[in-house]
This record gives structure tokens, sequence and C-alpha cells, in this order.
């Protein structure tokens, strides 16, 4: 039986009365990369602590009556302070209280809308970090580990057309929760706070004015990437020839991860994965196209 371990649609607690019913993982269609992570609360609150081991301690053979090295393992505490992720709305009254089904259920409807796009811009925020939003937290293209072309588990593909370059991550999410993990604050709680009539300016001239229910709804959110070879990254994939992804280059990218320990997930974009589906050649007797993948050297994408 393969592992189970909690993840974000067991952890959060959508903290509303009004969507008490909602199925969270319904909102993650938009976010499949974030559903596939474990997930673990916050250490204290809205700050996440934790310790990754940066160095191993000297092991060896010795002769009898003859010392060796003593030098103990090293660890580096890693503190992340989570960040608020805001998808509160408001609606104008007019408009909720002439919906067929009542204003109540137009605000659940928006409020579910609201959900969704906040978990697909949570995604994005962890792997693109703060070139996604600056406001956010610092996301996988940020770490030190894989902003580089020298960094250890970092493979160039070699691409030089920066308008049509993009990143494979090969990542490890574990239920041991030592790898690459969402982390949400408070407790796991998605706060979709109480619904209030309030009185606006008009957005596009603010001498007029109107009545809206505006509906708060916000997180604490965060990740935390673990160790050193908790991901890896294929960087420069390009639509330049023969720089788009391959097998052979996800080949080079598990290899760097240790034996025993090698990515559970590749994460891709649309274009990277119809770059590694015409990089595979057919061998039916149709002659038909090789299908999209499903996987690479028993990864799943």
């Amino acid at each position: 039986m393969a592992n189970e371990f909690l993840n974000l649609t067991d952890l959060a607690l959508i903290n509303s009365r009004d969507l008490a019913d909602r199925d969270i993982s319904d909102l993650l269609e938009e976010a499949p990369m974030l559903a596939a992570l474990p997930a673990d609360t916050a250490s204290n609150g809205t700050t996440h602590k934790y310790v990754k081991q940066t160095g191993a301690p000297t092991v060896g053979f010795r002769a009898v009556n003859t010392g060796k090295e003593n030098k103990k393992s090293g660890d580096t505490e890693v503190s992340q302070d989570l960040k608020l992720l805001d998808a509160s709305f408001h609606v104008d009254v007019a408009v909720a209280d002439g919906y067929r089904l009542g204003p109540e259920a137009y605000i659940q409807r928006e409020a579910a809308r609201a959900l969704k796009a906040a978990l697909s811009e949570y995604e994005q925020q962890i792997i693109y970090g703060t070139g996604n939003d600056a406001s956010g937290f610092n996301g996988l293209a940020d770490d030190s580990g894989l902003d580089g072309l020298a960094d250890a588990m970092v493979i160039d593909a070699g691409g030089t057309t920066a308008s049509t370059g993009s990143s494979v991550w090969a990542i490890r999410a574990t239920g041991d929760l030592n790898n690459l993990v969402a982390i949400l604050g408070r407790e796991g709680e998605i706060e979709i706070g109480e619904t209030t009539v309030q009185l606006i300016s008009d957005p596009t001239d603010n001498t007029l004015t109107l009545n809206v229910y505006s509906t708060p709804v916000y997180a604490w959110v965060g990740m935390q990437i673990g160790g050193a070879f908790s991901v890896g990254r294929i960087a420069n994939l390009t639509e330049d020839s023969g720089k788009g992804l391959t097998d052979d280059l996800v080949s080079s990218m598990i290899s760097e991860f240790p034996a025993n320990r090698g990515p559970s997930h590749l994460v891709m974009n649309r274009r990277s994965l119809k770059q590694l589906q015409q990089s595979r050649t057919a061998t039916n007797a149709t002659g038909a196209p090789a299908p999209f993948p499903m996987d690479s050297h028993g990864v799943p994408i």
C-alpha cells in the first residue's frame, strides 16, 4: 500500500459557517502541485522554524590504539515568517440581492471562487517566490541552493532565449515532513470572516458611492524546503533548438538525488510537457504520436 500523509486537504480548516460543507479538495483543482504536497501547521502562529542538517559527522576506519578526527554533524536553524494571503472580496448589494438563489448563495459562490484563486496563487508563490509577488514569501526560485547554475541541484538545459525560458522542478514530498512542505499558520485556518454591508466609493469615480457586501478571506501561508536534497531544478529550458525538456535531462536531475531519496514528483508547465512528449519517438505500428507523458523514469509528473 502506498504511503499516505497529511496534505492541505486534510489540514486546512475553512473557518466559516457558510462554507462548512465545502470540500477543499475541489478548490485545489487549479493548484495540482499544492494538492500533492504534504502540509503542516506553523511551529508558532505565523512564524515557522525548523532545523535542517547541513553537515555530516566524521566516520571511518582506524587502527587499534590510533585515534581519528572527531567532527560532529552540522545543523542550521531556518526561520520563515509566513505571509498573509488575502482573498477578501465585495459585491454590489443590488447584484447579490437579485441573484435567483438569494444573496447568501451568491456570496458563498464568490467565496468559493476566491478560495480557488487564492490556492492557485499560493502554488505560484511556492514556485516563483518573490518573482510572483514581492509581498509574498520566498519560493523555490529564491532559494540560494536553486538560484544559480553552479548550484549542486541545478542542471542547465542550455537555452538562451529568456523570453521562452522556464524550469522544471524535481521535488521530494514525503510524509515525514522533512522535505518540501506547505505551511499554514494559525493552526491551519483559512479564515472567512463575517459578511457585512459597507458603503464604499465607486472605483471609477470617488465622488460616487455604493453599498456592498464585504467578506474578508485570508490565511497565513509559507513553505518549508527541508534539506539540500529536497528539490532539484532543470533551468533554461527554452524554445531554442535542442534546448527543451527530454528524458535524458530528467535522468541527469534524478541522479543528483541520493540513493533511495529521489524525487517524488516532477513539476512543469504545459510547454515543458509538450517538449517532453515531442522528444519521445512513437513505436506503435500505426505511427501515432507518443501520448502526453504521465511520468519520466517512473517519477510522476
